[in-house]
């Protein structure tokens, strides 16, 4: 039987420290810190709720960061 594999670590990274930046910078920073995949979304966008490692979601309203969360 084949091994499970171990997902990469995440960055140890707040995502609060991006709210309230430009989305641009936020982006920027986020895969200067290592993230993998950022993803930037519109408030109010339906999305699937499984969990990606290494993956940085923003709620980005008028190009600010209005909220952040992992996977």
């Amino acid at each position: 039987m084949a091994s499970i594999p171990t997902p990469p670590a995440e960055p140890q990274d707040n995502p609060d420290g991006y709210v309230g930046l430009a989305a641009d910078r936020a982006e920027r920073l986020a895969r200067e810190r290592g993230w993998s995949t950022v993803r930037s979304l519109p408030p109010g966008a339906i999305i699937t709720m499984e969990y990606r490692a290494g993956r940085l979601n923003f709620e980005v309203a008028e190009g600010r960061v209005i909220r952040a969360w992992k996977g």
